[in-house]
């Protein structure tokens, strides 16, 4: 009897204490409110990294030439984008400038077309273009020509000498992946970056792209 006295006696004691916590916790959050956005944004960033970390090779392994860099990087810019984004069309210097600048950076770019048909057809040219390893040329001559439209996509086809594209199963299946892959990183339009274990949304300039490699590359030691 002593000893179960003596058991009920603990537990109920770390009731008391956990609850008395609890009180205090409670408390504290509502005199201080102002934490709890920073709060929210750490279990999102933690999540967010947990999302990445489970998709990396997917999200880092190029389809075909659509990438540009180092061979043998330290780290990936993966950038989900649609040449009918402005924003995007406008963020396309910084990337420029990230690969000329930094030796160690691969940069891989994810079709991800979500503003129309023209989003579309311009993905699926682009699509051919990374197969038959003109990736760049042609996504630089498609910015170059503005928001996409039958004319300039056909533009920039002839101009690195590619014929007329189709929609194929390669292409369809690239597309999808790249639509599961921007859910599971909780993507919310373009452009949308993968840094490391950060996800960008938005055009967020030069600067904070930079920061974003630099802090990858730091906890890798």
């Amino acid at each position: 009897m002593t000893l179960i006295a003596g058991l009920l006696g603990v537990v109920i004691g770390a009731g008391a204490m956990l609850a008395a916590n609890g009180y205090f916790i409670r408390s504290y959050l509502l005199d201080h409110p102002e934490i709890l956005p920073e709060a929210m944004e750490r279990l999102r960033a933690r999540e967010t990294a947990q999302a990445v970390d489970q998709h990396r090779a997917a999200l880092e392994t190029p389809f075909h030439g659509a990438w540009a860099g180092a061979a043998q990087p330290d780290v990936v810019l993966v950038e989900f984008f649609d040449y009918a984004c402005g924003f995007c069309r406008a963020s396309n210097p910084d990337v420029e400038r990230l690969l000329r600048e930094d030796p160690r950076l691969r940069v891989v770019w994810r079709e991800y077309p979500v503003l129309g048909p023209n989003s579309e057809q311009a993905a699926i040219a682009s699509l051919a273009a990374a197969r038959s390893g003109r990736f760049r040329p042609f996504h630089d001559r498609l910015y170059a020509g503005g928001r996409p439209t039958e004319a300039t996509i056909a533009a920039a086809r002839q101009s690195v000498g590619l014929g007329e594209v189709t929609l194929t199963d390669e292409f369809r299946r690239e597309v999808e992946r790249n639509y599961e892959l921007a859910r599971a990183i909780g993507a919310t339009g373009t452009p949308t970056w993968v840094i490391g274990d950060q996800v960008l949304q938005g055009a967020v300039g030069y600067d904070a792209l930079k920061a974003a490699v630099a802090a990858a590359r730091q906890r890798q030691g």
